[in-house]
């Protein structure tokens, strides 16, 4: 799918034209035909909707209605969010027939409202058709914007590939994807960009004495990878930002062995390395004028070979040991030793993605996130809200508060990787902090909203692409 902006595009070329309206009386300014506006003011007094089409011999023209005030209930960041639902409503109907190309014609101006629309209408043309010709989404070639702003075209166009490259990773199979597969499109992802992809193979990782990372391993019969992508623009010593990204590229529990109806999903325990991967596509796409490097230890977790047990006792990266309680809580331990490396680069922030407890989707369900963060400067943590709410990728801040820490005492080392019955989200993000030696940090916890096992709107069914849009935009207006 291409997109691009044409405000000189002549609607009688397109069979399939989308006018974007603030109130159903502009369609008259939209140089309709007399059998269009009667059919129109038809429809608009038999249909109180904030679309409506009609059709001629020879193309369809939808009417789309963006203005918040008919919607006074919504705040602004939940009316945006149905305007993306609606972008998705509309793709599918006008999608129905066998054109390849759409007109979108502007009519009401400068508008984030416009932008929103477009990502709505854009991103539900993403298939994951790989496997079943039946499963072949049916997206436009061509989606031409009319009166619209060609920077926000070039930007949604790059938005675009990380979020689809992103939701590729997810849902590929892990028999296809595994660690070396993921490591291998790292490398082909950024290829021709300016990023310098390296990726560390066990002996490295052995070297660094990752033993996280090397102990969640031991269960599986392939080997684990490390990968480390640099972002530097001015190519100088500047603090980076330093993203982190979960990488268990399928998850069956180890010894702590899932249900079934809990292990179908886990091809997407890689989720928080497959969103970072997309983040830093965009990242070096748009050549963003900051120094951001990205962190990715890569596993599966099974319970085969010589799998981690039950009281088993690893010394991490920075020296300090986990008593094993429990084999399926083994997303901390790989985040741990990638976030301990991720100090060595004197990071001015850490943030790390993770599908990392059912105890953040219980708590906030599937369409947000949670969040941690012990950074002080609050304009920070805001921001990273603001985003969240304008993208509609929506996170919830929880405690770090020092009383948590004796969830994950232990008896025999100097914590345990599980805190127990209450406060998952909680007793994970404690376990992390204590591996990134107090410098700035943010944990974003997105199980629940990384995958959904029915379709849903514009994020479709499978992989959501949840926290590219949202880590990118917080990363374009950070200062710090």
């Amino acid at each position: 799918m291409e997109i691009i902006a044409n405000s000189t595009a002549s609607v009688e070329n397109y069979k399939t034209r989308i006018y974007l309206l603030a109130s159903m009386a502009d369609a008259k300014n939209c140089n309709l035909t007399e059998f269009e506006s009667q059919m129109l003011d038809a429809k608009s007094q038999n249909f109180k909707s904030d679309y409506l089409w009609v059709e001629s011999v020879d193309h369809v023209s939808y009417f789309v209605i963006l203005n918040n005030e008919n919607k006074p209930q919504l705040s602004i960041d939940e009316y945006g969010e149905s305007v993306r639902k609606m972008g998705c409503d509309v793709f599918n109907a006008s999608k129905s027939g066998n054109t390849k190309e759409v007109l979108i014609v502007n009519t009401i101006g400068e508008s984030d409202l416009v932008k929103i629309f477009m990502q709505g209408f854009c991103i539900s043309q993403y298939s994951f058709g790989k496997y079943s010709e039946k499963l072949q989404g049916k997206a436009f070639e061509k989606v031409v914007a009319c009166n619209v702003d060609s920077q926000m075209i070039d930007e949604l166009n790059t938005i675009l590939q990380g979020v689809f490259l992103t939701k590729d990773l997810i849902n590929e199979p892990n028999n296809v994807c595994t660690a070396e597969y993921f490591a291998q499109q790292a490398v082909e992802a950024l290829k021709g960009t300016d990023a310098v992809v390296c990726v560390h193979d066990k002996q490295w990782i052995e070297e660094q004495k990752m033993g996280g990372l090397l102990g969640v391993n031991k269960g599986s019969v392939l080997p684990p990878y490390f990968v480390h992508i640099v972002w530097n623009p001015n190519h100088d010593d500047s603090q980076p930002v330093v993203l982190v990204g979960k990488g268990i590229v399928f998850d069956a529990g180890g010894l702590s062995l899932k249900p079934n109806q809990y292990m179908e999903t886990m091809k997407s325990d890689m989720s928080g390395a497959a969103t970072v991967l997309g983040v830093m596509k965009i990242v070096a796409e748009s050549k963003l004028p900051m120094h951001i490097e990205a962190l990715i230890p890569l596993t599966d977790n099974r319970p085969g070979e010589n799998a981690m047990a039950l009281g088993d006792i690893l010394t991490m990266h920075n020296g300090k040991t986990v008593e094993i309680l429990n084999a399926d809580a083994e997303g901390r331990l790989i985040l741990a030793d990638a976030l301990s490396y991720g100090t060595t680069l004197n990071p001015k922030l850490l943030i790390d993605v993770a599908t990392l407890t059912g105890a953040a989707n219980m708590a906030v369900a599937e369409h947000a996130a949670v969040y941690f963060s012990n950074v002080d400067d609050e304009e920070v943590n805001n921001n990273l809200e603001y985003v969240g709410q304008a993208e509609w990728e929506p996170v919830v801040r929880f405690p770090l508060w020092k009383m948590y820490d004796e969830l994950i005492k232990s008896n025999m080392a100097d914590m345990k990787n599980t805190g127990g019955q209450y406060g998952g989200a909680i007793s994970a993000a404690k376990f992390l902090e204590c591996f990134v030696a107090d410098k700035p940090w943010i944990h974003l916890d997105i199980a629940g909203s990384a995958y959904f096992k029915t379709k849903w709107s514009y994020k479709g069914v499978g992989a959501t692409g949840f926290g590219v849009r949202l880590l990118f935009n917080f990363l374009k207006e950070l200062h710090l």
